[in-house]
């Protein structure tokens, strides 16, 4: 417990001094808008502190956190979509699939949580679509739908699997997934407006570099060299390779979540302008790197 404590301490002391810096480069920089990158560091505290808790005291409340999680990240999904009446009642059914996939997490039951949102929801959630209100619509309606709740409800959940799979480590890996997901973001970020010359994909987003992939990659994977030993019982070979997956899902994700943003709300530049501090931005990456980096740690070790 006493290395617990500390753990937790030294997080909180490095975050602390990564928030000064940002707001010192902030004033720096006026004109910039680092609205995406403030509302990460709102999480990093968030995150930390939920999971603190759920360390020290009681699992439950990171629980109950990462449905509320999901649940808000959905709900702006959903509020992306351009809807008729018809749609939006196909929603309460994605809403119902939240409580559901985290009652088998409470329970244990990890043949049910992996299979139930990509099968069974999947498979029987167009059927109030189809029985109330015909064709008209149908693919897009659904097929939203469930990019919404895979994202935002599969992905996600993710992160609660992991103290369930191992009591002793699980809130530290979701801890050291956290910190280094949000961290490949904001390095790649700043580079990227700093240093930045040449555009990743720039007809899907603006503002990664190849400058700014590249070194938040490699941050990505020396913050995991140093950390791993303090937070997970990886070995050191997982702890430089962590470091690479959860960088390159986390960029993929990113990728994706602003690709569908752009998508949706083309015409609408004043509600994409509100989004860049919400749930939806602050979780892009972990709908990528929590399921990957649980699965492939899973794969390998039998602590998971």
């Amino acid at each position: 417990m006493t290395h617990t404590y500390i753990t937790i301490l030294i997080m909180a002391c490095a975050m602390a001094i990564f928030h000064l810096l940002f707001y010192a480069v902030k004033s720096l920089k006026e004109r910039e808008d680092f609205s995406t990158i403030n509302a990460r560091v709102k999480t990093w505290w968030g995150m930390l502190g939920v999971f603190a808790i759920a360390t020290l005291f009681n699992p439950t409340i990171s629980l109950i956190s990462i449905l509320f999680l999901s649940f808000f990240a959905l709900k702006e999904f959903f509020s992306m979509i351009t809807t008729r009446k018809v749609d939006r009642q196909l929603f309460w059914w994605a809403y119902l699939a939240i409580p559901i996939q985290f009652y088998w997490i409470s329970i244990e039951w990890y043949g049910m949580f992996i299979v139930f949102i990509p099968v069974y929801v999947f498979l029987f959630l167009p059927l109030p679509r189809i029985i109330g209100n015909g064709t008209v619509g149908f693919l897009r309606s659904v097929s939203s739908t469930q990019w919404g709740i895979m994202l935002m409800v599969f992905g996600l959940s993710h992160l609660a699997y992991y103290q369930v799979a191992n009591p002793i480590y699980g809130a530290n890996l979701v801890l050291f997934l956290v910190v280094l997901t949000q961290a490949n973001d904001v390095v790649q970020f700043l580079v990227s407006i700093f240093l930045g010359k040449k555009r990743v994909i720039p007809s899907a987003h603006p503002n990664i570099t190849w400058e700014g992939f590249l070194l938040s990659l490699m941050t990505t994977t020396a913050l995991s060299t140093s950390l791993y030993s303090y937070l997970t019982p990886l070995d050191l070979k997982f702890g430089i390779l962590s470091g690479v997956i959860i960088s390159l899902s986390g960029f993929l994700g990113n990728l994706t979540i602003w690709v569908l943003k752009r998508d949706l709300l083309i015409g609408n530049a004043e509600k994409f302008q509100k989004l860049k501090e919400s749930y939806l931005t602050r979780v892009d990456s972990l709908t990528y790197s929590a399921p990957i980096f649980f699965h492939v740690i899973r794969y390998y070790f039998d602590f998971m």
